[in-house]
């Protein structure tokens, strides 16, 4: 399949072959939700996702590497080196690390705005110093570079049936409503990162700090103040997730399948948690294999249906009457 993709999208010679690989591994590998939504996408599209993604984890690996022989000060170095590798890269089309590589011939052939790619890295730096959020305005600006530009990334190679500015919003409250969602499933992952990812007022506002969470985590016990706290934090996540949705049908029909199901995976942790009574602090909630598969299975009707649609006689739809206009906003 992967040589599929490459050939599909005209990825030609060796080197650029083995870094967009290298980034579909990483997808497979660590993006579970992700790679299975992004396996309904039309085949010459699938690496582009692919190279942003390993791009995105490798940086986000960096950060979180766990390791205790390495300080913060040599995450801090590997993050600046792939900051000039990504700069140069982005100049050149190319790169020394693989992902880089990848991710540059990505946004050399989308013309993905470089600026994302900056502030993405920005909210990649806070992560070594930044351990917690007193307001969600300052989470907000956190996951404007670590989410809402991966959606705005996303969007020259997903394409849209409307001017992408008229999307963007949509695709940005996207990854931000995803971001969320991970932040809901790993509070206690994160907490042993030494981060708190929910913001402090909404804790607060609950009677939760962060001695509390410490303590729930360190011991095992639930405290009712705790819930009530990750209850109004999901309501929060559900309500992005409403300003995204609109976005979905603004977008190629032929890529709607992939994005509609990543839609309801996402969506579908937070309903994993709920079914949990928002034990996350002790158990990871995830998705069933049996909910997932039968999510790809409707995904890929889906993408059936939008390939029968495009191959039927313009002018025409399923029912042989008159389909609807549509523009498309050109791939560059």
């Amino acid at each position: 399949m992967t040589r599929r993709e490459l050939d599909a999208a005209g990825i030609t010679g060796t080197a650029l072959r083995a870094a967009y690989t290298r980034c579909r591994r990483l997808n497979a590998r660590h993006g579970k939700t992700y790679f299975l939504a992004t396996r309904l996408l039309p085949l010459e599209r699938r690496s582009a996702v692919h190279a942003l993604y390993g791009f995105a984890r490798w940086a986000d690996d960096i950060v979180d590497d766990l390791d205790r022989h390495r300080t913060p000060g040599d995450r801090d170095r590997l993050l600046r080196r792939l900051e000039s590798d990504l700069a140069d890269g982005l100049r050149a089309g190319d790169g020394n690390e693989p992902v880089v590589r990848a991710v540059a011939d990505t946004a050399g052939r989308y013309d993905i705005e470089h600026a994302l790619f900056a502030d993405f890295l920005a909210s990649m730096r806070a992560d070594l110093t930044v351990t917690d959020y007193p307001t969600y305005a300052d989470l907000q600006r956190y996951v404007h570079g670590s989410a809402a530009v991966i959606g705005l990334q996303m969007l020259p190679v997903l394409g849209t049936v409307v001017p992408r500015e008229e999307a963007a919003p949509h695709a940005a409250a996207l990854g931000v409503a995803f971001q969320l969602t991970n932040f809901l499933r790993d509070v206690g992952e994160d907490l042993d990162r030494g981060r708190v990812y929910l913001p402090g007022d909404l804790l607060a506002a609950h009677g939760v700090d962060r001695p509390l969470l410490e303590w729930s985590r360190r011991t095992g016990r639930h405290d009712p103040r705790i819930r009530a706290a990750l209850v109004a934090a999901e309501a929060l996540t559900r309500d992005v997730y409403r300003t995204a949705e609109p976005g979905i049908a603004m977008l190629d029909p032929r890529v709607r399948p992939c994005i509609r199901t990543a839609f309801t995976l996402y969506g579908g942790i937070l309903d994993a948690i709920a079914e949990r009574d928002y034990t996350v602090l002790h158990r990871r909630a995830v998705v069933s294999r049996r909910r997932r598969a039968a999510l790809a299975a409707s995904g890929a009707l889906r993408v059936a249906a939008a390939r029968w649609r495009a191959r039927a006689p313009r002018g025409a739809d399923a029912a042989g009457g008159p389909a609807p206009a549509e523009r498309k906003e050109p791939v560059r």
